[in-house]
């Protein structure tokens, strides 16, 4: 039997290649899509894929909040995460979501059918740079002139709200955009500020903007 897969990305010209990409394997078949949280949600419950293949970046949500509810709500359902942004930076933290593997666009072509084999195999997939600074996590040896990010200090929600603030939003807007309160919000910026070193709101925002820009810190 063909093993289904629930295409979850706001971009409907990228849903349509990896449709194309994953419908061509003999042992695959996509079974629906999704362009924003709430329908991937609704539709893994209606259509119980074998594996949901995530953006991270949706207009209704985080792909980390959307990890762990799948992770809640529907454990049984593999997650591997398709995403832009550097794995480096968030690989960490989807695999500590829930995701059972984490693969970048740019390398989707060549590597994500057989990303989506390991996963349904049973086993985590992740780019060998990424197996190696999972191994030194765990280890605690670094490379040398590795350092951590001060980002690293920070919860996911508010991860979150860091890169939304980077993307040029503000309170009332990121409040919306994640369903809170624009109160919820103010409060996870002022911890950020803190976690950071950062002195105002105005520091707050050019180094989100330029993590964002950079994934760099000052």
């Amino acid at each position: 039997m063909k093993k289904r897969i629930l295409i979850v990305d706001d971009h409907p010209v990228m849903r349509m290649g990896l449709q194309q990409l994953i419908n061509s394997k003999a042992n695959l078949e996509v079974c629906g899509e999704a362009g924003s949280a709430k329908e991937a949600m609704q539709q893994v419950a209606e259509l119980k894929p074998d594996l949901v293949l995530l953006d991270m970046a949706l207009p209704d949500g985080h792909g980390l909040e959307v990890l762990k509810d799948l992770a809640v709500m529907h454990d049984e359902v593999d997650t591997l995460v398709l995403s832009s942004n550097d794995e480096s930076v968030y690989a960490e933290r989807a695999l500590k979501a829930g995701a059972r593997g984490y693969i970048m666009k740019e390398a989707a072509a060549t590597h994500l059918v057989t990303a989506i084999d390991t996963i349904l195999d049973g086993q985590i997939y992740v780019s060998k740079q990424m197996s190696q600074l999972i191994v030194e996590m765990f280890t605690g040896k670094k490379r040398k002139g590795h350092t951590s990010s001060p980002i690293e200090k920070l919860t996911d929600r508010e991860f979150e709200v860091f890169q939304l603030i980077g993307e040029g939003k503000g309170s009332r807007e990121v409040a919306g955009q994640l369903g809170v309160s624009i109160r919820t919000i103010d409060a996870h910026r002022a911890h950020i500020k803190e976690k950071l070193a950062l002195k105002d709101s105005n520091a707050l925002v050019r180094q989100a903007v330029r993590w964002v820009e950079t994934k760099q810190w000052d």
